[in-house]
């Protein structure tokens, strides 16, 4: 008995970590959330018949295929045409990014637009427009994606009820049609539980972190700001990767002020084309983030334990960083259990229960986020459609903690940079290392066995007597 109760004793501290760490604190989210759908999502005003100039800053790189769908997509919104400005910032594109720019000029001769170059940068191009706006408040949006119609007017609402409100990122969200569009098939179900992630990390994720007040970073593609605050700043900082999660820095840790989400703007952006491009694009991610974070939280480093229950931005970094590190282990240890005679039915066992917790967390977020896209029809039905994909969810969340971690590692022995090695870069230097080590060892291996084989040497002795007398 002594033995059985062991036993279960121990697997059971396998099972504690996703339970006290994921599954106990998703329950407890799902709550806060269906909570905030019920109560706290009516108490908004519509806006009143004076409506504020926005300013949209649309950065553009090298953007003639999705240029004019932005444009379009700012011209259809419900926000009025006659009290917008949109700068769109050139950052030295080399193909007909101009041309589409002509092309939308006539076809929506009421919205205005201006085009202006700057060819020093993405952060440099946003902070000369935003020397060149007028608006009230100010919006960035990136040239590869649409604004749902409501987006805008959903945004400056929440500004104008809450004065507070200085700083807000919209819902980031994979277009569904663009999908449907692939025509390979593995990669066009990556596309879906990449859909499913940006669902879950936006409408849930960051949306309960807004609701604790612990916003870590904005979205670049889609922000918004109170211009008489922006300009408190020092701007986008030009000598980081992650310039968003600079300046949502400098408004939460300088200006003490908010970081928040808006859950019912949304923004739409192009699936991810390759592995490759995923790869690289969740590096520059994590690498910007802790480039950023060493920036100002390089003191609070000194005491995390206490900066862990003061600081939500510290309580972010030790959980999805610093804990990786004893995660990966977690991940390993269950593996090489049954080196050590433990019986593979039970490591089976344990590792499809720590599995199901998982897809049981996820699927307690299904239902919230079904709730929020109530208003938009067509992806809610598109999402209510993929449950399937919210069971594989963990899965493909392990896979991109991976990439993550490499991303960690990569982060201390390189500079960061747009251009980072992609899974085929690094898959190459892998196997070309572990050639070179085989070879080595192969080396080594040819000389001991020489050694071992090496005849003895005979000593040979020659008779000089000569045999011929006389």
């Amino acid at each position: 008995m002594t033995k059985m109760t062991s036993i279960i004793w121990y697997w059971a501290a396998w099972v504690i970590i996703p339970l006290v760490l994921e599954i106990v604190p998703n329950v407890i989210c799902s709550l806060v959330l269906l909570w905030k759908k019920l109560f706290l999502m009516h108490k908004e005003k519509e806006l009143s018949e004076f409506k504020p100039v926005i300013t949209l800053i649309v950065p553009v790189y090298n953007s003639q295929a999705t240029l004019y769908r932005c444009i379009q997509s700012i011209r259809e919104s419900t926000y009025p045409t006659e009290c917008m400005e949109v700068l769109l910032v050139d950052n030295g594109s080399r193909d007909d990014s101009f041309k589409e720019f002509q092309r939308a000029q006539l076809d929506f001769p009421d919205l205005g637009m201006w085009w202006m170059y700057s060819r020093q940068g993405k952060s440099k191009a946003l902070n000369k427009a935003i020397f060149n706006s007028n608006g009230k408040y100010i919006i960035n949006i990136d040239s590869d994606g649409i604004l749902q119609k409501d987006a805008l007017a959903n945004m400056i609402r929440r500004f104008e009820n809450y004065p507070n409100i200085v700083c807000m990122t919209g819902a980031i969200l994979i277009e569904p049609a663009l999908i449907e569009k692939t025509e390979k098939f593995w990669l066009r179900q990556f596309q879906k539980m990449e859909f499913v992630e940006y669902t879950h990390a936006f409408l849930a994720g960051r949306n309960l972190e807004s609701q604790f007040h612990s916003l870590f970073t904005l979205s670049g593609a889609f922000s918004a700001f109170r211009k008489s605050v922006l300009l408190k700043t020092f701007l986008y900082n030009t000598n980081t990767i992650c310039e968003d999660a600079h300046l949502a820095f400098q408004i939460r840790d300088i200006l003490k002020k908010e970081v928040l989400f808006c859950h019912d703007a949304l923004f739409m952006v192009d699936p991810i084309e390759s592995i490759n491009k995923f790869y690289t694009q969740r590096q520059r991610w994590q690498i910007g983030e802790l480039e950023v974070t060493n920036m100002f939280m390089k003191n609070k480093l000194r005491n995390p334990i206490g900066g862990y229950f003061k600081s939500s931005s510290m309580r972010v970094l030790i959980q999805d960083h610093t804990f990786a590190f004893p995660r990966m282990i977690w991940y390993f240890a269950l593996i090489v259990l049954g080196c050590f005679n433990y019986d593979f039915s039970n490591i089976i066992l344990v590792n499809v229960l720590i599995y199901v917790l998982y897809v049981f967390g996820a699927l307690l977020y299904y239902g919230n986020i079904i709730s929020f896209l109530n208003p938009f029809k067509d992806i809610r039905k598109y999402y209510a459609r993929k449950i399937g994909y919210v069971v594989l969810l963990p899965l493909y969340n392990t896979f991109a903690f991976f990439i993550r971690f490499a991303g960690m590692i990569n982060s201390i022995k390189r500079k960061s940079s747009w251009k980072t090695k992609t899974f085929t870069d690094e898959k190459g230097e892998i196997s070309g290392t572990m050639k070179i080590d085989f070879e080595i060892i192969k080396a080594i291996r040819r000389k001991v066995k020489n050694l071992l084989e090496e005849p003895e040497e005979v000593e040979c002795y020659t008779d000089n007597t000569n045999t011929n007398s006389t």
